[in-house]
């Protein structure tokens, strides 16, 4: 069974949509190891599947505050050990959502990469904005550099020229596309799930 890591090059780039869209492409399980403020990642999942297969797994630390992990945890009187942020355990496949990028803090020295296993798939969201190829870059670069296997999925409208220096550089590979969508729905994750379904099970 594989794992998929999905990350963004920022926040607000839609990671939640596309670990939908991949639950739902592979009727995988679907855990956020920190969550931060009221709204519930999960549920959206939840309110955008359609498979009866998923489970749905309890983050290891909810945290009330919209901020960064270390800083919500903080506020709440809590410090996050990443040792304690197990994966559980299932015979089905995995999609874990990050919180924020890759070096978002989750303590004084500990970053979300170190919660990221050497064995999973890690999926970074690209969403164009000026300074998103910077973003980009450095979100990819690093993952490579620590050695995790990488490929990109663009979510909104297109910027060829900012899709090809990127892939150009980074030389990974792209699994596609989820367009910009007026509204989300079931029947908009089943597409695009549709769509993605090729080339998550061949890689």
């Amino acid at each position: 069974m594989k794992q998929f890591f999905v990350t963004g090059i920022s926040t607000d780039v839609g990671k939640t949509i596309t670990s939908a869209v991949l639950v739902e492409a592979l009727e995988a399980d679907y855990w956020k190891p920190v969550q931060t403020g009221d709204d519930s990642d999960s549920e959206t999942i939840s309110n955008l599947i359609s498979n009866t297969k998923t489970v749905l797994h309890k983050s290891s630390y909810s945290l009330k505050a919209p901020m960064s992990p270390h800083a919500a945890a903080a506020l709440d009187g809590v410090y996050i050990d990443h040792n304690k942020i197990q994966e559980p355990k299932t015979e089905n496949h995995m999609v874990i959502e990050g919180a924020g990028g890759v070096l978002v803090p989750l303590n004084d020295s500990d970053t979300l990469l170190d919660i990221i296993m050497p064995t999973y798939h890690v999926v970074v969201v690209v969403k164009h904005y000026l300074g998103s190829i910077n973003h980009s870059l450095l979100t990819i670069k690093w993952l490579l550099l620590k050695g995790y296997d990488v490929a990109i999925l663009f979510n909104g409208e297109p910027n060829k020229a900012s899709e090809d220096i990127i892939t150009k550089i980074t030389g990974v590979p792209v699994l596609g596309r989820i367009g910009q969508e007026a509204t989300l729905t079931k029947e908009v994750v089943k597409k695009y799930a549709e769509q993605l379904r090729p080339a998550l099970m061949a890689w």
